[in-house]
């Protein structure tokens, strides 16, 4: 059946059309984000949600959504999507920072314009029939000094832009490395050299909490006499209240504003002030940037719901398109291995290590990890996933740690997992081998190369003669058929497991006739999605 999408809000034809031409069902309700209750009633049908601002994805909307596996917001921000609601319930939460980036960088650069020579003011003065040609000096772009905060995507095409203007660029931003800088023309300094060098300071982080309020009035105070000051990031990055005093104090020049602490912003305390120029949060608002982030919202959320190809989620790691093939047969070995741990430890878990051997360890391995996780808590929660798994393994303080290192044994690559819980601490390994199937390499220590299928038996013992006997017959004389089975011990008469691979699902008499044996401490049915 066709994964089935809803477009509740306003999205371009083509962009509708590319679900289409890809498989996917789609059906158009442009006006349905506003309507909370139909669009409450219909959810439950959908496989995917495509939206711009005017839907709310609330806690609510998401309980509703029993089929629902994705949620696509056309734009950057997903201020109206309950995440950790989304998260939990293992739907992906995609966004498009990319699509609106020139749009964004372009209003920034516009505003400063605006700033620097005060055209709304001039244009209303004009336009009132006034003349007032000497009330309106303003200052020149060309060789003035910008500060960007944040050089990601947008601020790193403003720095383009702004060297492209003749500005001297001066860059604040932890993840900037100085080759980066380099090649992009502009000097790296920390945010107090910023402040102090700066004529003109533009925003563009994320709001988080070490972002929030950055520039505050103890921030303000340390810039540069006559600044001029842009946001077209996010509101609550600067202080309003504290700017305002700033302007009014003849500190900072003046002000361009996008974005507010409270939107839509009816009111704030930099509305009315000389030279601030302030507009309704207008930085992806062109027509290019509209069309250009309904189609990529529309072929990310198809690639996903069609291929399993993950790009620019807000809560799981990505999948390209052309690593989806390449990883799918480790994610697949990933959930066995966490499944497998989770089937045999009954003790709550304490600590969790992953190592990646070889080449697994360049593969996407918070993908991996993600699938490995899920497996693993999948025997207590039954409908967790690689989206919620993540969040459920947070939330229980299970500390968390990965390994990854070079080729080290006969396997190309492998993954090891050890769980350590308040009794013990137990491992197991496994690798694909070509034919794309998962297989065990190791468990307990103990080497052994053991085919995966749904149903299998997990049996400890003590290595004594006699067991594959007993363990047939037993198995035999309940009409239970094994496919396969491996053998592996750690030293004559020492630890000993058995994994059978059998036909169906054994009952727990069998396992009490197994268990009857002196020798065998422990079996366990297992069971394994290997589809």
């Amino acid at each position: 059946m066709a994964p089935r999408v809803l477009v509740s809000d306003a999205l371009s034809e083509t962009a509708v059309q590319i679900f289409r031409d890809r498989g996917v069902e789609v059906d158009f309700m442009p006006k349905l984000g506003k309507d909370k209750e139909k669009l409450l009633e219909i959810i439950g049908q959908y496989d995917g949600l495509a939206i711009r601002s005017a839907t709310k994805a609330t806690e609510k909307l998401i309980a509703a959504a029993d089929n629902l596996k994705v949620i696509g917001r056309a734009g950057i921000g997903v201020d109206n999507v309950d995440i950790p609601a989304a998260s939990r319930r293992g739907i992906i939460v995609m966004n498009t920072p990319f699509g609106n980036s020139i749009t964004t960088a372009e209003h920034a650069i516009a505003l400063m314009f605006a700033v620097a020579r005060q055209l709304p003011a001039a244009d209303a003065s004009t336009q009132a029939g006034k003349w007032e040609k000497s009330k309106f000096m303003g200052v020149e772009i060309t060789g003035k000094t910008l500060g960007v905060i944040g050089a990601g995507n947008i601020g790193g095409i403003v720095c383009k832009k702004a060297i492209g203007l003749g500005m001297h660029v001066l860059a604040y931003d932890p993840f900037l490395s100085k080759e980066r800088a380099e090649e992009m023309g502009v000097t790296k300094v920390e945010l107090d050299e910023l402040l102090a060098r700066a004529d003109f300071i533009t925003l563009h982080v994320p709001m988080t909490d070490k972002t929030r309020g950055i520039l505050n009035a103890e921030a303000l105070a340390k810039t540069k006499p006559g600044v001029r000051i842009i946001n077209c990031a996010r509101g609550g990055l600067v202080d309003e209240a504290a700017l305002a005093e700033a302007i009014k104090s003849g500190h900072v020049a003046g002000a361009g504003f996008d974005v507010f602490e409270t939107e839509p912003a009816t009111e704030s305390p930099l509305f009315g002030l000389d030279n601030v120029v302030c507009t309704p949060h207008l930085g992806a608002s062109t027509t290019e940037a509209q069309e250009n982030v309904a189609l990529q919202v529309a072929e990310q959320m198809s690639d996903y719901l069609v291929r399993g190809a993950v790009s620019n989620a807000i809560n799981m790691p990505s999948i390209t398109a052309e690593e989806a093939p390449i990883l799918k047969p480790f994610i697949r070995l990933a959930d066995v291995l966490g499944s497998f741990a989770g089937q045999v430890t009954e003790s709550p878990i304490k600590e969790i290590e992953i190592l990646y051997d070889g080449v697994t360890a360049g593969m996407n391995t918070k993908a991996l990890t993600s699938a490995l996780l899920a497996g693993l808590i999948r025997n207590q929660v039954a409908d967790v996933n690689m989206v919620s798994a993540p969040i459920m393994i947070k939330e229980k303080g299970i500390v968390l740690s990965e390994v990854k290192r070079d080729k080290t044994g006969v396997y190309d690559g492998y993954i090891k997992l050890t769980v350590t819980t308040e009794r013990q601490t137990r491992s197991v390994a496994g690798t694909v081998f070509s034919d794309g199937k998962p297989r065990f390499i190791q468990i307990k220590g103990i080497n052994m190369d053991a085919e995966v299928g749904q149903h299998m038996i997990y049996i400890a013992n003590t290595d004594v003669p006699g067991m594959i006997g007993f363990m047939g017959s037993t198995l035999g004389d309940a009409g239970v058929n094994i496919a396969n089975f491996q053998l592996g011990r750690e030293k004559e008469s020492g630890n000993a497991i058995a994994l059978l691979y059998v036909d169906e699902l054994v009952s727990q008499d069998v396992l009490d006739k197994l268990t009857a044996h002196h020798a065998i401490k422990q079996a366990k049915p297992l069971v394994f999605n290997v589809d």
